[in-house]
């Protein structure tokens, strides 16, 4: 799980989800030397339905919040030289392009380089605190926006800052979702509820071989819980 990819400015209220670039080329290839190769959720879910090839080597999906224009500007790239590819999860009414967001234009070109689209809504909010029409437009008229907008499938959605209860998810389903992606530490196994997938979150001083500790400690985590309020 990315945000942005960039040093931190002055000030920055949550500093540890800047990862400058030369720190994110050298998890990347960190990844690529133990093996890994970034694939989309969509490819996952069909490997475990139906057993679709995910190619040669151990299969990661990269995962990047919010629509920072830096994912366009500094990880594209990156993931291009690997011809690797990850997946946005765009929050509609993100950040304008004035404001370091990505642009419509930009994220068709992270959709033309073979990213997947996703969602963690309308505006970010804590979903858990809604009412139901509320709700409903966070989760299934933002699916409908982005379909007709960018003619893709948008199976997955992301719960903004990890929350999530039963209500939450049941409203995610009935939008016909896949399933969803939380903030709980650990690796997604083929029985988990898929619509409480586990990631994890990549922070900003994390060198190549940090990451992959990182990524071989929390194998063997619990599943998530069924409900999450948490930082």
């Amino acid at each position: 799980m990315y945000h942005v990819i960039a040093p931190p400015p002055p000030g920055a209220p949550f500093p540890g989800l800047y990862v400058p670039p030369a720190e994110f080329a050298e998890q990347m290839q960190a990844l690529k030397d133990a093996g890994w190769h970034a694939i989309t959720l969509d490819q996952l879910a069909a490997f475990w339905r139906t057993g679709a090839s995910l190619g040669a080597g151990k299969p990661i999906v990269l995962t990047f919040d919010n629509g920072y224009r830096s994912q366009y500007t500094q990880a594209l790239p990156v993931l291009q030289r690997l011809g690797w590819v990850a997946d946005e999860n765009i929050q509609l009414s993100g950040l304008p392009p004035s404001q370091g967001g990505l642009g419509q234009s930009e994220i068709r070109g992270l959709l033309a380089a073979g990213w997947e689209l996703d969602t963690q809504g309308l505006s970010h909010a804590d979903l858990i605190t809604l009412g139901p029409e509320q709700l409903n437009n966070e989760v299934a008229a933002t699916r409908r926006t982005l379909q007709q907008r960018y003619h893709v499938p948008v199976n997955w959605f992301c719960y903004p800052s990890g929350h999530y209860d039963a209500t939450v998810v049941s409203v995610v389903k009935a939008a016909g979702y896949a399933g969803s992606t939380t903030v709980v530490p650990g690796w997604a196994h083929p029985g988990d509820d898929p619509y409480r997938l586990h990631r994890l979150r990549v922070l900003g001083g994390t060198s190549g071989r940090s990451l992959l500790a990182q990524v071989s400690g929390t194998r063997e985590d619990p599943p998530a819980p069924d409900s999450y309020k948490g930082g």
